[in-house]
C-alpha cells in the first residue's frame, strides 16, 4: 500500500459517533434543511456570508456550517461526502465544519434513504473549555491583562 491514501480508503464515520472533539471526519450525509443566509463581520472586519444546514444519516443529524460560496453549492435533499471535516462547539452546541483543510463533494446517488432527525446532536448542550490567549492572562479569575500585582501597585515609578 502506498503512503498516500485515497479518499475512498478513509473510514466513514456515522453521525451518532461524532463528539465535540472529532477531527478528520469523513462521512456521508443528506441535507434536510438550510437556514437563511446571514452576514457576519470577521476579526479582520470583513463581511462574510454564513448559513447552517441540518445534515444527517440514519443514525442522527447535526448542523453543518457553510461559508460564502459553499452556501450556493448545497441544496435541500442533496447528499454530501465530507472529507477531513471537524466538529467544534458554537455557543455550547456541536457544529460540523469543513474548514480550510476539509472539503465536500455532491454525490449523484444517495446511499441514505431516511435521516434520523430525533437524534439531533446539535440540540445537546456541552460545557465549553475556557480558552487562554497566548499574550494575556485568562479571562476569568486571577489578574487580568494590564492589571498590576500588589507588588507593582506599591512600587513607586
Amino acid at each position: 500500500m502506498s503512503g498516500e491514501e485515497t479518499s475512498e480508503s478513509k473510514e466513514l464515520i456515522k453521525v451518532e459517533k461524532l463528539t465535540p472533539n472529532s477531527r478528520e471526519v469523513n462521512t456521508i450525509v443528506k441535507v434536510i434543511s438550510k437556514s437563511p443566509v446571514r452576514n457576519v463581520t470577521g476579526r479582520d472586519y470583513s463581511v462574510r456570508r454564513v448559513a447552517d444546514a441540518l445534515v444527517g444519516d440514519e443514525t442522527g443529524c447535526v448542523f453543518l456550517t457553510l461559508w460564502d460560496d459553499n452556501i450556493d453549492k448545497v441544496n435541500e435533499e442533496a447528499t454530501l461526502r465530507i472529507n477531513n471535516g471537524y466538529v467544534n462547539l458554537f455557543r455550547g452546541n456541536m457544529r460540523l465544519n469543513t474548514g480550510r483543510y476539509g472539503s465536500f463533494e455532491l454525490l449523484e446517488e444517495s446511499p441514505i434513504t431516511k435521516v434520523n432527525t430525533d437524534n439531533n446532536l446539535s440540540d445537546k448542550r456541552y460545557e465549553q473549555e475556557r480558552r487562554y490567549r497566548s499574550d494575556r492572562q485568562p479571562r476569568y479569575g486571577g489578574r487580568r491583562y494590564g492589571e498590576r500585582s500588589g507588588y507593582q501597585q506599591r512600587r513607586r515609578y
